[in-house]
Formats: structure tokens, sequence, C-alpha cells
């Protein structure tokens, strides 16, 4: 039987009924005047609501519908003078009335920089500020061109890092600039003065080469540094590097000098990868190798036909005062002509008869002895016979050594064949493969050719065949540094994550091979040594040690030669070559602080406190760095080491110009149509097959070209994918659905704003008062949730579960949630209730977007700027406001769990309606379990305003016929029901 007060509401469209079986307590009249005041509330906003849809329906055009022609965006003209504080525009103005990445990030950057928000900030006392330091130096790109996608998922993660500490409160440095790069800065200017003069460097003087250099390196170290800055990087650019800056070449000096000193640069003549399109020496790093399942034909530069590999040609080899033969088996025929033995198994009766003996070589005149070798040999392969050739491949070389044999080397430079081939000389390599087997054969040598499976090394810059060749060079002995560099890891000290790239970091160590640093280069480090010419000695062998000496300068030089070699007269000859591009970047964390001075940045940010990037440049670089910092600095360069994954396509396939899938991540910031894309293939490198080939790449990747995303979706996107996995798949699509977001987000604000009003002054601090209702606990209690959730996702540079935390506190709970439960306390409201929402809007939003701007940088500052301060902040920028931390004042454990139920009802009723075809105007009925009753029954505005297109809710009791409806159990004994339409 219902009471007074259901009699009273049920005109009001709202029911009530106990859920006892007991009868209930009368109600005090108090209680009663309360309820009939909810009750006429709710009747004013359902009214209200009918009243909007009656409006909106008046709108509507009495014609079909029509698809939705999107309106082009009005063009943002900026007000603001460069570097001063944006003029900030009306958020009604035609170009600003939804999201517009080209406005929002327009004017920010160059106010942060010539603000100094990007520098370090230090204590009263001058000193790093108690709450701490982090430093981190980013990985210099090289000045090669300009940045692709990988180098934007770097500065996406760098950068939010250096953003949260610097939020933290503590002295951050950001130190960023820009790698010489001399293979892959000199492979690039040459090519462009090939295809415009039809020149080479040799057509120059040296310094002549090396000024062109420096001016592509200026115009392109301008363009990629526009790009960084785009991105958003809050480097320090007060500190700004190159690696060829006066005192990191100083750097450079001081570190070769020191290391040949102590003996662990030494200079020797062994097997180098050499590159005969560069010229030049390549490491073992520098070498991609191709796997080929058999018979296969590649471009080869310098060839105008393909070049077969993957096959193997037998040969016989007459033995001397004899009539037998030796069938060895080879990939490479070219390098018969400098073979100097046959080796056999000692143990292999097929050759016992044959120990001590010799085999004529068809095309030298020379004899080749047959060695017994049961390291080199295995009896059960092939013939059980192998060809040796010391100077072209590093198993021979060993052989070579071992037996004494003579070492002929037959290529020059550039991959023609030398004085030493006879009828060969002077043809390209590949060229006298084919040769070579057709003299075979008409001297009847020749004895067939099989598919063998096989791995190809090229050049990574030019897909060029290396060939092992015996050259004089500089190598450093890394044993030792490689140990202590492996201690330093397995101590503790230096903290690698993934796991999965600590392991490969010490792996590596402990097989750590010699390094050869000599480049045959003209850009870059030239090499600080010099060889000692005696006047008086004749055939002395450059690549002996001993008549080598190097300095910091000239006078140093002369000194060490004359201490050296005293009383003896002689000339000095710097050597040519320059040094690995690495060398110089494995100083990077101390050189760019000012070592090997004692600066006052070396004192303060060395060591610094983390090292940032992909995991295919572990060994070429942190390894480096943290063997040339403990054995230069005596401290390890850095405290934690965080390895990145590799960016690929939405196809998983890695990022190459000649598949058309190279993004420019301004390309996605500004967005650009296939054409474009198609018209920037034309002004690189690539020849016209491979141009055709990227088109059609580019038409799969991007067939509608890329749209306009900004910074903040490409960062935020590149964040979330970052799982510590090795390779990111990255979608454009997944970057255009982050700049909804950013809509969503920007849309949000400017509606808090108009909410808000211009009259609203926030409260002295963001306490709470007291006053709260409980939606307003609750969206404090989740802040605090998220708050939580970012900092210690942050900390752990789990990149993935941090955007994950702050996008669905954004887009779930403060969009979909509380803004949208506020519209009616703040319309509807008492003077009180509405006063207590818009405090309580105004602290979460400005506590959201300081919790999001590490990752949207610049949307954040846009509209953090336009909220209005409390009476007391004087905070600049949004770069220099406090990241929000977990407070014990907005914990609502109760308060939270109470509205989760509220939450619940309101999903249950949308998916009934989503279920049952209801899109709008639905009729909800609520019977509300006995421990929910009095919840329901406060929150019923609430309710019908989260579920939205609803026309009314009523709350019923136990009687209530519903078998004509939908119905929904949830909670505990709640049940609700939809009405079904005919």
């Amino acid at each position: 039987m219902a009471d007074k007060s259901t009699e009273a509401a049920q005109s009001k469209e709202v029911q009530n009924s106990p859920n006892s079986q007991e009868p209930p307590r009368p109600k005090t009249e108090k209680e009663l005047e309360r309820e009939r005041q909810k009750a006429a509330k709710l009747e004013k906003y359902q009214a209200k609501l009918a009243a909007k849809k009656a409006k909106e329906e008046s709108r509507k055009p009495k014609i079909e519908k029509k698809s939705k022609i999107a309106e082009p965006v009005a063009e943002y003209v900026e007000e603001t003078k460069p570097g001063e504080k944006k003029v900030l525009q009306d958020l009604e103005s035609p170009s600003l009335k939804s999201y517009n990445p080209k406005a929002v990030e327009s004017a920010w950057y160059d106010w942060w920089v010539k603000s100094g928000f990007f520098e370090p900030e230090f204590g009263p006392d001058g000193k790093v500020k108690e709450e701490g330091k982090f430093v981190i130096t980013s990985p210099p790109p090289n000045v090669t061109g300009a940045l692709h996608i990988g180098h934007a998922l770097t500065i996406a993660i760098q950068d939010s890092l250096a953003r949260w500490n610097r939020m933290k409160g503590k002295t951050v440095l950001f130190l960023g600039g820009f790698d010489h790069a001399g293979l892959s800065t000199q492979s690039v200017v040459e090519k462009k003065l090939w295809a415009e003069k039809k020149q080479t460097r040799h057509d120059y003087a040296r310094n002549d080469f090396v000024d062109i250099v420096w001016k592509w390196k200026e115009e392109y170290h301008e363009r990629i540094k526009k790009q960084m800055s785009r991105l958003g990087g809050s480097f320090d650019w007060t500190r700004e590097a190159f690696t060829m800056d006066e005192n990191l070449t100083r750097a450079v000096v001081e570190t070769f000098v020191r290391l040949h000193e102590d003996k662990i640069i030494y200079r020797a003549n062994r097997l180098v990868n050499w590159c005969t399109a560069l010229q030049t020496t390549l490491s073992n790093l520098e070498v991609e190798n191709i796997e080929v399942t058999g018979r296969t034909e590649i471009k080869v530069p310098g060839y105008d036909h393909l070049v077969e590999v993957g096959v193997l040609t037998s040969i016989a080899y007459e033995v001397e005062g004899s009539d037998d033969r030796i069938i060895i088996a080879t990939t490479r025929p070219e390098t018969l002509l400098g073979d100097t033995a046959i080796a056999v198994h000692p143990q292999d009766p097929r050759y016992k008869h044959l120990h001590g003996k010799s085999v004529k070589h068809p095309f030298c005149n020379r004899s080749l002895p047959i060695v017994c070798d049961d390291i080199a040999v295995d009896m059960e392969f092939g013939t059980g016979a192998v060809k040796i050739t010391p100077a072209h491949d590093l198993n021979d070389y060993e052989v070579g050594k071992r037996h004494n044999l003579a070492f002929i080397n037959i290529l020059n430079d550039d991959g023609t064949m030398n004085e030493n081939c006879g009828e060969f000389s002077g043809m390209k390599r590949f060229d006298v493969r084919i040769k070579i087997v057709e003299r075979l054969n008409e001297l009847g040598l020749f004895v067939g050719t099989q598919d063998n499976p096989m791995v190809i090394p090229v050049c990574g810059k030019t897909s060029d065949i290396i060939e092992p060749i015996m050259k004089p060079q500089w190598w450093v002995n890394q044993k030792e540094m490689a140990s202590a560099a492996a201690e330093a890891v397995r101590s503790g000290e230096i903290d690698i994550a993934p796991d999965v790239s600590r392991k490969e970091f010490i792996r590596w160590m402990e097989n750590i091979q010699d390094w050869c640093i000599s480049r045959q280069l003209w850009w870059g480090h030239r090499i600080p040594a010099y060889f000692v010419k005696l006047s008086n000695e004749k055939n002395q062998d450059r690549s002996d040690d001993r008549f080598w000496v190097s300095g910091r300068s000239i006078e140093e030089v002369e000194e060490k030669a004359k201490a050296a070699f005293p009383g003896k007269s002689f000339t000095l000859e710097q050597d040519e070559d320059v040094l690995d591009t690495w060398f110089s970047s494995g100083l990077w964390p101390f050189s760019t602080l000012g070592w090997p001075n004692e600066t006052v940045d070396l004192k303060t940010f060395y060591p610094t406190v983390l090292m940032e990037t992909g995991w295919d440049i572990l060994f070429f670089w942190i390894a480096r760095m943290v063997m040339l910092g403990i054995k230069l600095t005596g401290q390890v360069p850095f405290k934690r080491v965080f390895c990145h994954a590799l960016v690929r396509d939405a196809q998983g396939r890695k990022m190459s110009k000649s598949l058309g899938n190279v993004v420019d991540p301004i390309d996605v910031i500004e967005g650009i149509t296939l054409q474009a894309l198609h018209d920037k293939l034309s002004v690189g490198n690539l020849d016209s097959r491979e141009v055709e080939k990227a088109k059609k790449g580019q038409k799969m990747s991007y067939p509608k070209g890329i749209p306009q995303c900004g910074t903040d979706a490409l960062r935020f996107t590149l964040c979330s994918l970052t799982s510590g996995g090795r390779d990111l798949n990255l979608d454009i699509l997944r970057v255009e659905g982050y700049r909804k977001f950013c809509n969503k987000l920007y849309n949000a604000t400017k509606f808090a704003l108009g909410r808000l009003g211009p009259s609203f002054i926030p409260n002295a601090t963001d306490k709470p008062t007291g006053k709260e209702s409980l939606v307003e606990k609750w969206i404090f209690h989740r802040l605090n949730v998220a708050v939580d959730a970012m900092n210690k996702y942050m900390e752990e540079m789990n990149f993935l579960q941090a955007t994950s935390a702050v996008y669905q506190f954004w887009l779930y709970e403060l969009c979909d949630v509380y803004i949208e439960t506020s519209k009616y306390l703040i319309s509807d409201g008492t003077p009180v209730q509405q006063e207590s929402a818009k405090q309580t809007l105004y602290t979460v939003l400005d506590t959201s977007l300081r919790l999001m701007h590490p990752f949207m940088p610049y949307v954040t500052e846009e509209m953090w700027q336009r909220l209005p301060r409390r009476p007391s902040d004087t905070t600049p920028s949004i770069v220099k406001a406090k990241f929000p931390i977990t407070r014990e004042d907005y914990a609502y454990e109760q308060a939270a769990k109470d509205y989760e139920s509220i939450i619940t009802v309101v999903h249950s009723s949308r998916s009934m309606m989503a279920d049952n075809g209801v899109k709008s105007d639905a009729v909800l009925y609520i019977h509300p379990g006995q421990k929910q009753q009095e919840l329901i029954n406060a929150e019923i505005a609430s309710i019908q305003s989260l579920i939205k297109k609803c026309k009314s809710l009523k709350i019923v009791d136990t009687d209530f016929d519903g078998e004509k409806c939908a119905k929904s159990e949830i909670l505990e004994g709640c049940t609700v029901f939809l009405e079904k339409r005919e």
C-alpha cells in the first residue's frame, strides 16, 4: 500500500513504493517536504528536457535527410608576435569553434623557449632543487635530411618524461643536439652532387668538399630543429650540441689520444668490411645481412645488369706433377684470383697422398700448397677440400695466419680487379665472376653449379655487396671496457629495460670484438694520428703502430715523435681518414656537458638519469657510451636505459623509402594529399623503378593521403602504442582517432568555460568544501585514482598504461559522467549545489589538463590558459604548473562505490535501449532493491541526465506490472524496466 508521499509524487510521474513487507514508519513533515522538493525538481528537469527536444525537432527541415558534408574550417590567422605570449582569440570565432590543431598549436612553442621554461630551474641556493634532478640527453638525429616517425616516437616518449618531471618540481635538463653522421651525410651530399653536376668529391679539394657539406648541414640542421620544435620537444636549446662543435671535437681528440697512449687504440692491417660504392670501411653493425634461398638476382650499385648470388660453383684444381685434380666449391668465383692454398683435413684418407704437394693456379703463375687444417675443414662437408683466400675471407684469414700463407689483395678500392689479377685486371668484380667461369669452362676446369642458400652482406646505406679486404686501420680493444660495462648492468648500477635488452646487452659485452674506427671519408673528425716518416729509412710499414703518434696539438705530436725517434730527422703526415661517427656519439652524455673540461654542467648533471632510445642501437650507441663513460669519467653515464620499439607500418613492414611507407611526422601533423606524397619521392635519391614501387606502396598505405592530425594526437598515439615490445605497428587511422579525442578534450573545456561563466572566481584552494554532492565526491575519487595510476606508470615508464589511465578518466569519467551530470546540477540545483558543482568542475578540469600535459602539451596549454586562476596562483604556464599528486581529501571510497551503483543503473538502461532499438523517448522504470532505495531516490535526476534520450523515469514498487517491458536485474534486488515499442 502506497503512502501519502508516493501519492503526491505520482502526479509528477515519479512513483515510490517501499520494498519491505512491513509497513514503513510514518515520515516526518521535514522528510515529506524534502521528497516534494525532489519531485518538483525532477518535474522541472524533465520539462526542460522535453522543451529542449521539441525545440530541436522544430528546427529540423521537413525534407529527406542528406549526407552530412563537413564545412571547411575557417583559416586561422595568428595575432601573436613571435616569442610573445599567445593572444587568445574568441572560442566562438569561426576557426576556433571546433578543435583546429593549426590554431591550437600556434605561437606557444616560441613563447615557451623565449620565456626560458625549458631551461633547468635551480633552488634558491643555485643548486639542484630538493625535489631532485632529471637529466636526459636525447639521441642526436643525423643532419642528413628530415626526421621520420621513429624520431617522433623518441621525442614523444622523452618529452613526456621531461615535462612530467619538470611539473613535479625537479631540476630538469632535456639536452638535444645533432650528429654529423659522417658516412650518411657524405653519402647523401655525394649523391646530390652526382645527380646535379655529375661530380664526385674527388673533383674538389678536400676542404672545398667539406665546405659544401657544412652548407648542407646548416640547411638541414635548421629544418630538423624546426621538426623537433613542432613535435613539442622541451629541449634546453641554450645547450644545443653538435658532434663537430668545438668542445665536442676537443672531447673526441682527447679520447683518441688517451686511449692510444693506453694501447687501447692500436694500428693494424686486418680484414675489414669494405663498401666499394662508398669506398670506406664499415663496422659489423653497419652491415645488413640478406638471406637468399638459392639462385637470386639482386641490384648492385655500379652495374647495369642484375648480379646473380646464391649459387655454388664447383671448380677443379690440377695437382702439380700428377693427373690428380681436387674439386673445390665457392660462391665467389672471382676470389679464385686471390687463392694462396688448398686446405684438407689431415685425417681425410682421400687426400693423404697429396699432403705436402701443390696445385697449379689456372690463371696466375703460382703454385698453391695443399695444407692440412682440422679447424677450417670438415671432411664430411662437400668434397672435403677448401680454397683459401686469406686476404678476402675472415675464416681464410685465420688459416693464412696459422700456415704463414701469402695474403694477396685482388681488389682496388672501387671494386675493380687490381694488378694481381692478370688478364682480369681493371674489370669489375661481378663481371669477372661471369668471365672467370667462362674461362674455366674453356680450360676444362669448370665442374658445375647448384643453388645454395646463403646470407649476403650488404651496406646499409648503398645496398652494395660488402667485400672483406685487408686494410691498415685504427682499432679499439674493447674487452676490458666491455667487462666493466657488463658488471655495471649486472650489479644494477645501470638498469636496462625491458629485460630482454638487458640480457642482450650483457651477451654482447661478453662476446665483444675489437672495433674498427677508421673511415675513408672526408666529412667527420679527422684522426689525430700522424705517421712519422723517417728521412733515412725506406719501406716503413704504415700499418706498424710504432711509426704513429697522436696528440692534442701539432706541438704535442712533434714532442712525442722526437721522444720516440731521438736524433732522427722526420716529417709528419696526418692520417687522411676520419673516425667512425659512433666514436664521437659514444661521448655524448658527458661531452655535451663540457668534458674534458671540469665544467659546472658536468659537475651538476653528470651522471645523467636516463638514456632512452630504440633497441636497435643498443650496441651501436648505448654500449659504447657505457664503455667510454666508465673508462673516461670513472662513472656510468646514466642510471637507467629504456629501449623502445621500432615503428613499422600498419602491415608490420619495416619503414623503407622504396616501399613508400616512410612517414614524415610533419605530414601527419599538417596532413598531406596522396599526390603530394608522390611528389616528395621525386626529390629523393630513389631511381625511377624504385619511385614507381614506392608510389604503389603509398597508395596502399595512404589511399586518401594523410589527414591533418596535429602534434598532440601524434604524440599521444605513439606513447599509447609503446608497450615494451620490439615492434610498433602504426596505423594512421589510430592517430586520426586520437585527434577526435583532442576534439573531445577541447570541446569539454570549452563547454565547461561556458558553464562557469565570465564572472566565476575559483576558491582560494583546491580543497573540497564539504558541500559536495555524491557525483562530485565520485569524480574527486576517480581523479585520485587516475593521478595515482599516471604517476605510478610514468615512474615505471609504462606508457601504454599511463596513456590509458588519463584517456579513460578524461573520456569515460570526466566527459561522459561528471560534465553531463554537472549540466543538471548547475542549471537546476540550489545556489549551494550550483556553486559547489562549478568549483568541482573547475578543480577537476584544471587538474585533468595538468594530468594530460606531458602527452599533449599544446591543447592543454591552450585550454589551461583560458581557465581563470585562483587568487594567489601566478603560474605563467602549464609547463611550470605542479603535476597532480594523490590526495587524502579526494579519497571518497564509499561515495565512489555508491555512485558506481548509479552508473551501473545507467549502463543497464542504455544497454536495454540499444538491445530493443529504442533510440529516443525511452520510458523507464526502476524498482530499487532495499539497499539501493534511498540512494536511487536521491540520485534519480542524475540517472536520467546520464541515460539521455529518456522521456521519463519512474521509481516503482513491487506491485508494478512489467509484463510488457524489457527488464534487467542489476545490483542486489534492483530491476530496471524499459517500456517496449509496438
